[in-house]
């Protein structure tokens, strides 16, 4: 467990970094938006790249993607209805973004040490990663665009709306891995050098802009979204993983190790990424940002719990 915490403190302190440049106007909101958009375009697709093209395909397909595609869908589900009963009618894009914070898990750079931690093999996060950039994302920001071509007034061919998901850059990186990983080509060294270094920047460029942000907008659950966030937050580290136990024990009966690995990825927060995708479509960006600050903060004993327990 004490592995497990110092992944939170890790992240922690990188967003502390960023509060505090953004603190003494080192940074500013052009900064913000400036590593945001370089993580968004650059740096997120060639770690995706990397990750996905050396990812185990066997465990990337097996029963544990099926339970967290499962649980995923099961939570999305509970969020949609809930979100209409309680919030009403809203739009497209909130809708979205809501959904993500609700269901989508920072399987990346808080669940790789997690994984490498408390499970023992940060390949567990494959499957989960999977499914999250190469059918979520596409699929979310296909919506997004199609949201913001409305709201503009726009039309989108046919054409367009089918190739949507493959314009998105980190889409276009992850796809691109796992054709590089299907068919067992290799990359030298000195391909792979250059790749890994600019996927190196993408975690700490999306944390240190999470950070300024917590300095520069509203404290966190203050704003007309604090609702919302109310709703969100309970279904991310609490609905979500209770889903992936019931599923992974009582229908798929998984070995518990299986079951300990789909779990504690469940119970996982909102993924940094979320921010950076509202903050591309500028939709409910605080809602992100607060949807990732406070589920990482309650997640921890959850994480605890489960691990303790299914252990």
């Amino acid at each position: 467990m004490q592995a497990a915490l110092s992944g939170y403190l890790t992240i922690g302190a990188v967003i502390a970094v960023g509060w505090v440049v953004a603190h003494f106007r080192v940074l500013n909101e052009a900064h913000r938006r400036m590593l945001s958009r370089l993580a968004f375009t650059v740096a997120s697709p060639a770690l995706l790249f990397s990750l996905v093209a050396r990812a185990d395909l066997s465990h990337l397909f097996s029963d544990t993607l099926v339970v967290s595609a499962l649980a995923i869908a099961l939570g999305a589900v509970v969020h949609l209805v809930a979100a209409r009963l309680w919030l009403g009618r809203g739009d497209l894009a909130g809708r979205v973004i809501g959904t993500l914070c609700a269901v989508y898990t920072n399987a990346g750079n808080l669940g790789l040490p997690i994984a490498a931690y408390v499970l023992g093999d940060m390949t567990w996060m494959a499957p989960v990663m999977l499914i999250q950039v190469g059918v979520m994302q596409p699929t979310a920001m296909a919506l997004l665009d199609l949201a913001a071509a409305r709201r503009d007034g726009r039309r989108l061919s046919w054409v367009r709306y089918v190739s949507l998901p493959f314009r998105n850059p980190i889409t276009v990186g992850t796809l691109a891995g796992l054709g590089l990983n299907a068919l067992h080509l290799t990359l030298p060294d000195v391909v792979w050098a250059p790749i890994d270094m600019i996927g190196g920047v993408a975690v700490p460029a999306m944390l240190i802009a999470f950070g300024i942000s917590l300095r520069l907008d509203p404290l966190p659950g203050r704003g007309p979204h604090v609702r919302e966030l109310a709703l969100v937050t309970p279904i991310k580290v609490v609905i979500h993983p209770a889903i992936a136990l019931a599923l992974g024990a009582w229908v798929f009966h998984l070995a518990p190790s299986d079951l300990l690995a789909v779990v504690v990825i469940a119970a996982l927060p909102t993924a940094q990424n979320i921010y950076l995708i509202s903050s591309r479509y500028h939709v409910r960006t605080l809602l992100a940002r607060d949807a990732i600050f406070i589920s990482t903060l309650a997640s921890i004993p959850v994480i605890v719990a489960a691990s303790t327990w299914l252990r």
